[in-house]
């Protein structure tokens, strides 16, 4: 049994976390920057210790400080929640040798699922489709036309470390092509240091979905069901639901097939802990594998809320050497769950980031409503990470009670001083066609771009 725990990271998902711990009875310490002193998780944890500067270079992302840290604090381990350091195998690898259990997947299965170029060829060896593209890095722009002439327009430049929607586009034609390439690839090396880009076919009004696995280091493989993440702008997820509408209304033959082909990848990269496998999906039903996310993720509590498994707490529990005490056959998704992220972000002005102090904040409540966050009025938002204040996330019986409780919600939620998400929301939540459960990933695009723009200014 692990006594105490670092919790290397920062916002709603460290105090989540936190919470974990204390309902297993482990002692917590919180790192944080001079910007987070008066955080909420700094505040919950046993034991608080700075660990530099603002800018997450100087901080989050600082190894050496969080190690040291963690030995000064004498920690059993250390769980990077996700974001910052979470899916980076040299500091999982760092933490093995330094004797501190790493609470998420070993450094052996990060670098099997080092990239995105990486990840598509292990899905390859386990036998699941993946979108035609090139078979690794492209160097120059010449090997990128040739592999666009092979596949045929339209293609998706990716950049094969990070994510976020950040170096990547779009391409139709050799001249867009070209300029994307290069832009992709500035964009990925500022991003993530890490320049390399590759080519695949770009699926048109795709979905997308993935599929929640846990993976203990006994050799047993699970998945906890789908995910939809279609509702998204520039490739970053906005609303999240489970089940999938498309799978429930159209494709249920798809849960099965694409579940084995989840665990099927698990299973080849000698995967452990908690992970998502991520696939697009086509209208015809046709899925491609897009990768793997190697951390718990952000969407999770909707997950928990259809199966009633505490993610977090199976991470901890995992990696204290505890086998799975649940098999694939009894897994039982009930019910329906969507979470919107609400952000402080001015969805009017290109959501543009609204950092500042938080004058006033009521979260709504009620039965079948959660609310992960670690803002409370007076907080004041830093500007130097994430714009995330907090995850709405509501259950029912039903699709429907499901969405009716959200649109209750986020009519009841309450945030002054700073500009937020949840106008744009309230829009989402009532817009035909999501209701119906019809949308795509171009679903953000085009109720921007339609008539129905004057509903979201009208309730802004």
């Amino acid at each position: 049994m692990f006594e105490k725990i670092l919790v290397a990271n920062r916002g709603e998902i460290a105090v989540r976390i936190i919470r974990a711990c204390k309902e297993l009875n482990i002692r917590t310490v919180a790192v944080y920057s001079e910007a987070d002193i008066n955080s909420m998780h700094v505040q919950l944890a046993d034991e608080a210790i700075c660990i530099g500067k603002a800018p997450s270079a100087d901080s989050y992302l600082r190894i050496d400080r969080i190690i040291s840290g963690a030995e000064i604090a004498d920690v059993d381990a250390i769980h990077p929640g996700y974001g910052f350091l979470s899916e980076n195998a040299h500091f999982a690898d760092v933490c093995e040798n330094c004797n501190i259990r790493f609470i998420g997947p070993s450094s052996h299965a990060m670098n099997a699922l080092e990239n995105k170029a990486i990840s598509r060829a292990l899905a390859k060896k386990a036998g699941v489709p993946v979108a035609p593209g090139s078979d690794g890095l492209v160097e120059n722009e010449q090997e990128a036309l040739a592999t666009a002439k092979r596949i045929g327009y339209p293609v998706m430049i990716k950049a094969i470390a990070g994510g976020g929607g950040r170096g990547m586009r779009a391409a139709h034609n050799d001249i867009s092509l070209v300029k994307g390439y290069h832009t992709a690839r500035t964009e990925a090396e500022k991003a993530f240091g890490n320049s390399g880009v590759y080519i695949e076919k770009l699926i048109e009004n795709p979905h997308h979905i993935e599929f929640q696995i846990l993976a203990d280091n006994r050799g047993n493989v699970i998945h906890l069901g789908e995910r939809d993440c279609s509702i998204q702008r520039r490739n970053q997820k906005i609303v999240e639901e489970t089940p999938s509408p498309l799978i429930e209304n159209k494709h249920k033959d798809l849960r099965k097939k694409m579940g084995k082909a989840a665990v099927n990848i698990a299973r080849t990269a000698r995967y452990t802990n908690a992970g998502t496998v991520e696939f697009i999906v086509d209208d015809h039903g046709n899925f491609y594998f897009l990768e793997v996310n190697k951390r718990i993720q952000v969407e999770h509590p909707i997950t928990e809320e259809v199966t009633g498994i505490d993610l977090v707490k199976q991470q901890i529990l995992m990696a204290m050497g505890e086998p799975l005490r649940i098999s694939q056959g009894d897994v039982n998704i009930k019910g329906h769950a969507i979470e919107c992220r609400i952000n402080a972000e001015d969805p009017f002005d290109d959501f543009r980031p609204c950092p500042g102090r938080i004058d006033m904040y009521y979260s709504p409540g009620g039965r079948g409503v959660r609310v992960d966050s670690h803002a409370y009025a007076g907080y004041t938002i830093p500007p130097h990470y994430d714009s995330l204040i907090s995850k709405l996330i509501t259950y029912g019986k039903d699709r429907r009670e499901s969405m009716d409780k959200m649109s209750r919600a986020l009519a009841e939620y309450m945030v002054t001083g700073v500009k937020t998400t949840v106008p744009f929301e309230q829009a989402i939540l009532q817009d035909p066609n999501f209701r119906r459960g019809v949308y795509s990933t171009n679903f953000i695009e085009q109720l921007l771009g339609g008539a129905r723009r004057e509903l979201i200014e009208e309730k802004a």
